[in-house]
C-alpha cells in the first residue's frame, strides 16, 4: 500500500466521449470501474496518485482519443473535499462490493473459485482498507479449507504436434492475450481456433485449452505473464521471442522488470490496435501483423 503522504495528491481524469459508437461510453465506464476510480462529478474521476495509476489513466486517455473523444489528466488537491472525505468515499464503494461478495458466498459457497477471483480483484483496488474486507477474507479462507484448499490448476497439454485445437480466452483481449494468440498460431498450433468468452458464463469443454483465464491450462504463474508461461512450456530457444516476452511482461505486469528500449514503442502500437478494434478477432489479426514485424526486426538486429 502507498504511504499516507502520497494520498495527499490525487489524479483526476476528465473526459468527453462522442455519441458514436454507442458502446464507447459503457466501455470507458467499465474500465474506470476496473481501475477502482471514484466518480466525483459527471465524467470526472479520481484515483490516488501513483506512477501505476498515472499509466492506467494514460492508457485509457489514449483509447478515448483514438475513438474521437477528449480526455485530460491532472494532479489535483480538490478544495470541495478533504482527503479523509475522499478516502471515505472510496471505502464506501469497496464496502458495497464486499457486501455483495459476502452475500454471494453465503448463498452459493460452491461458486467460491470464481468468487475468489472477484475478491482478489476488489482487494487490488481497495486502496484504503474498506469495511468488509476482513470478513470476506475469513469466510473465503474457511470455505477453501473445508474444500481442500485452492482448486488445482488444470494440467498443461503437450504442445508438440497440436493442430486445430480450440483455444479459449476472455473477451476484450489486450497485450498478453494478443501476443499469446500470435505465439500459439505462429509457433505452437498453426491451425488454432480461438474462442472468446465471458468467464463468468463459460464452462470448459473437453479438448479446449484455456489461456490467460483463471484456473486455465496456461495463465499467469507467479510473476510470469501468460506469454512467458506458454513460451517456457514450449521449450523454444529463441532470443527474439525472449525479447518479446520481456516486452509483454513489462506492459502487462507493469513492474518495469526488463525495461527494453523497444517496449514503449511496442506498447503504443498495441494500444492503437486495441483502440481501433472492438472485435477480438480483429485485434488478434492486427496484433499478429505487429508482432510478426517486431519479431522480424529483432531477428534482423540479432536482438
Amino acid at each position: 500500500m502507498m504511504s499516507q503522504q502520497l494520498y495527499r495528491k490525487w489524479l483526476l481524469l476528465l473526459h468527453q466521449v462522442p455519441p458514436s459508437p454507442p458502446y464507447l461510453r459503457a466501455k470507458v465506464l467499465r474500465k474506470l470501474n476496473q481501475l477502482g476510480a471514484l466518480s466525483i462529478k459527471n465524467s470526472a474521476y479520481l484515483l490516488p496518485y501513483s506512477p501505476d495509476h498515472v499509466e492506467d489513466f494514460q492508457w485509457l486517455r489514449s483509447e478515448i482519443l483514438a475513438s474521437g473523444g477528449e480526455a485530460w489528466i491532472f494532479g489535483v488537491a480538490p478544495e470541495s473535499l478533504s482527503d479523509s472525505e475522499i478516502q471515505d468515499r472510496f471505502r464506501e464503494l469497496r464496502s458495497e462490493e464486499y457486501k455483495q461478495l459476502l452475500d454471494a458466498l453465503n448463498s452459493n459457497p460452491e461458486g467460491w473459485p470464481k468468487l475468489r477471483r472477484r475478491f482478489d480483484a476488489i482487494r487490488a483496488i481497495d486502496f484504503f482498507d474498506a469495511p468488509g474486507r476482513k470478513e470476506v477474507g475469513v469466510l473465503m479462507q474457511s470455505i477453501e479449507q473445508s474444500r481442500g484448499g485452492k482448486p488445482p490448476r488444470a494440467a498443461k497439454p503437450d504442445l508438440e504436434n497440436l493442430t486445430g485445437s480450440t483455444w479459449v480466452t476472455r473477451r476484450g483481449v489486450k497485450v498478453d492475450r494478443i501476443s499469446s494468440a500470435w505465439l500459439i498460431r505462429r509457433f505452437i498450433d498453426p491451425s488454432a481456433r480461438f474462442l472468446f468468452v465471458d468467464e463468468n458464463q463459460y464452462a470448459p469443454a473437453p479438448g479446449q485449452i484455456r489461456f490467460d483465464m483463471f484456473e486455465g491450462e496456461f495463465t499467469h504463474e507467479g510473476e510470469l505473464c501468460t506469454f512467458e508461461v506458454l513460451l517456457g512450456h514450449s521449450a523454444r530457444s529463441d532470443a527474439a521471442l525472449e525479447a518479446i516476452a520481456q516486452m509483454v511482461h513489462d506492459i502487462d505486469v507493469k513492474d518495469e522488470k526488463y525495461q527494453r528500449p523497444e517496449t514503449s514503442g511496442f506498447a503504443a502500437m498495441i494500444t492503437g490496435v486495441i483502440a481501433l478494434h472492438e472485435s477480438d478477432e480483429q485485434r488478434i489479426a492486427d496484433g499478429a501483423r505487429l508482432l510478426e514485424a517486431t519479431y522480424a526486426a529483432l531477428k534482423a538486429g540479432r536482438v
